[in-house]
């Protein structure tokens, strides 16, 4: 059974480009009003108009630092006060820098750790009383990393092994309030993910070789759109598990 996201309100870390954006783009779709989460101002502003003249929505770009407890803090009320409440979060932000551990810098090291997990949980905590108040969804955006040992990048999947645990955690938690929780892991996707540390995964893979943006948002959207929880999937490039 599938439940009306019309007339919903959702905040989306991580919103300026990629996952994040697209699946804006997809609540906007379905009649959601999208409070928008990152750090670049000008392409959160874009977005929003896009999302307003398209879909005939509410949508608020929010200047936001995940790592910043009162940044998150002040997106959640900000939200909750412009749209009347807040029904689902996305905790899209990530940070992904591949490097092994020995030639890891400590500030490399905190700077994805901050992002990574004390973002996740900053606005975990902040959003939940809106959410169970709503009985809303808490979508956490994983990895494949998360899954399976990561030999080139054991920091960044340590953080996405943290997540899928204290999502889950969290959904053992405030089930019983009415609170969904779904973890969503993908493989590759086509984003400006990699581009700190060299060259994005935009421009790495052809266009139909991993998983695109798109594909990431409709999951998240049919996850959202169930009266059960989604615990947990997976999308992964068809070839993915040959490597194993």
């Amino acid at each position: 059974m599938t439940s009306t996201l019309e007339d919903t309100t959702a905040i989306v870390t991580g919103a300026s480009a990629g996952i994040g954006e697209a699946t804006a783009h997809a609540l906007a779709e379905r009649g959601v009003s999208v409070a928008l989460a990152a750090r670049r101002e000008e392409r959160l502003e874009a977005i929003a108009e896009e999302l307003r003249d398209e879909y005939g929505v509410g949508a608020d770009p929010v200047p936001t630092d995940v790592r910043e407890e009162a940044a998150v803090d002040a997106l959640v009320e900000t939200t909750v006060e412009r749209f009347g409440g807040l029904d689902i979060l996305v905790n899209n932000a990530g940070l992904g820098r591949g490097s092994d551990v020995a030639e890891m810098t400590t500030d490399a090291y905190r700077t994805m750790m901050e992002t990574n997990v004390d973002g996740v949980f900053f606005a975990t905590r902040a959003a939940l009383p809106h959410l169970r108040e709503s009985e809303g969804n808490l979508v956490y955006v994983g990895s494949f990393a998360g899954q399976y040992p990561r030999p080139f990048n054991p920091v960044y999947a340590a953080t996405k092994w943290w997540l899928r645990g204290f999502a889950h955690s969290v959904e053992a938690s405030v089930g019983p309030d009415g609170v969904a929780v779904t973890v969503v892991n993908p493989s590759e996707v086509r984003t400006e993910f990699g581009s700190e540390i060299g060259e994005p995964f935009e421009e790495r893979f052809a266009e139909g070789e991993v998983l695109e943006p798109d594909e990431i948002a409709e999951a998240i959207v049919f996850a959202v759109s169930q009266r059960s929880t989604v615990s947990e999937l997976d999308l992964y490039r068809r070839d993915k598990l040959g490597f194993f």
